[in-house]
């Protein structure tokens, strides 16, 4: 069945048409077209009529909605087609969004094209005909898997391009040009908002097999300093070889980086969950010695919190996303640890209950041991975690003493109360049953005279 808004950007180009003018698709759409990726993102542009003239086109097919005349963006409700006119931009400050535009509906394929960022992002394809226009050699850099700038002095004017240039070379598994390496070492980020820094570095995260690229391109830009300054302290932090022979903390997180991607789609939190991979060993940047010959980092997992808490900050407001990261990269250590002493279900139990995603949790230390030159998974210990998982989930799902329990056994809310909750909560985590629970309770409360 043909997607109906595919068959709506048809309609428009037929009446675009028959006004004298000719409509492309233009952007990801034709890029992802050619490269046989799907992409619902449906953007057009339109040539050779007014935009009174297209408004009049657009108002007979549906619900006209746009961003503003000035912009030269419209939609039909209804539909997910952004319907753009050829537009020139003029910067007037160091920001994304510091840029004067003005509609020109005759100002030319080449034109319109050349204000484009990457040459596999200025393709257009007439919608009617399905030719390719290619003004700047996009379809020659695609082939290749090369990321090349259109034009030097447009593309300098917005600086959010440096991070586009590394989590589009990370989706797509492109190599930069060395021009435009050379290029985006020369622009200053300073001025972007966190919010468009967290917009691309998602992308990369999210959306990318091998995200690690997206760190590696920014390094060769020369551009972590300003928004990963931490990510950058990792190159030459060594570890000991023996456990880590890939190298310094830096190789070993781009390698847990590109395994976490394999297992994000299984955490309650993927985006949360990548982070954490990112920043699991901040701490070894503070804590890493040389102790008789040895490497060693003892505490990393704690002592790092409090970069990551300020890396986290720079990028997101979000205290949610911030407390998952914090939670599961203080835990990061715990899984392995505790399957090589077989420990007991009391304390798998309880590391499951601290953690905010307990199968996640798993996961990050699956992604952290096969970070490494050489490392296979460690089935046995996997299958471990994974019964132990299985029982807490059982335990927790049992029913348990509450509040209104201790109420009802004659036990009244006060100051001491919480204590008596948290005695209950470790009894629970112990799996002892409701009844047998309540008992014990109620013989500790009247131990410590509490009433």
């Amino acid at each position: 069945m043909e997607d109906k808004n595919i068959k709506m950007a048809e309609r428009i180009a037929s009446r675009v048409e028959q006004e004298g003018g000719r409509a492309y698709y233009v952007g990801g759409f034709v890029r992802d077209r050619l490269l046989g990726k799907d992409n619902k993102d449906i953007d057009i542009e339109i040539h050779g009529v007014t935009p009174a003239v297209l408004e009049s086109i657009l108002n007979s097919l549906g619900k006209r909605t746009e961003m503003g005349k000035d912009f030269g963006i419209y939609g039909l409700k209804g539909y997910d087609v952004d319907i753009a006119m050829p537009r020139k931009e003029e910067a007037i400050g160091r920001g994304h969004k510091d840029f004067t535009v003005f509609v020109d509906p005759f100002l030319g394929t080449e034109k319109a094209a050349r204000r484009r960022d990457f040459t596999m992002n200025a393709l257009m394809q007439d919608v009617l005909t399905g030719e390719v226009i290619d003004h700047f050699g996009g379809v020659e850099d695609l082939k290749k898997g090369i990321l090349r700038h259109v034009n030097a002095a447009t593309f300098v004017e917005d600086p959010l391009r440096v991070l586009r240039a590394g989590q589009f070379a990370a989706r797509f598994n492109f190599v930069v040009a060395q021009e435009t390496i050379e290029l985006c070492k020369t622009m200053d980020l300073t001025a972007l908002a966190r919010e468009r820094i967290m917009g691309e570095l998602e992308k990369a995260l999210l959306k990318a097999d091998h995200p690690s690229v997206f760190f590696v391109e920014m390094k060769k830009m020369e551009q972590l300093d300003t928004w990963f300054p931490e990510v950058k302290q990792l190159i030459g932090v060594m570890q000991n070889e023996r456990y880590h022979p890939e190298g310094d903390v830096w190789n070993h997180t781009m390698l847990v980086l590109d395994e976490a991607a394999k297992l994000k789609k299984y955490a309650e939190n993927p985006l949360g969950f990548m982070l954490a991979a990112l920043t699991h060993d901040f701490g070894k940047v503070l804590t890493t010695t040389i102790e008789n010959g040895r490497i060693r980092s003892i505490g990393h997992e704690t002592e790092g919190l409090p970069m990551i808490r300020t890396f986290i900050r720079r990028v997101t407001s979000e205290n949610k996303l911030l407390k998952y990261v914090l939670n599961m990269d203080e835990l990061h250590m715990l899984p392995y640890r505790l399957a090589s002493q077989n420990a007991g279900k009391k304390s798998t139990n309880r590391m499951f209950d601290r953690s905010m995603d307990p199968q996640g949790l798993i996961y990050l230390a699956r992604a952290d041991r096969l970070g490494r030159t050489g490392a296979v998974r460690d089935q046995e210990a996997e299958q471990f975690l994974e019964e132990r998982l299985e029982y807490f989930r059982e335990i927790m799902a049992r029913p348990y003493v509450m509040g209104a329990d201790l109420v009802a056994a004659g036990l009244q809310p006060g100051p001491e109360f919480s204590e008596i909750l948290a005695y209950a909560h470790k009894l629970r985590l112990a799996g002892i049953e409701k009844e047998e629970a309540l008992k014990q309770i109620l013989a500790y409360a009247s131990s410590q005279n509490i009433r």
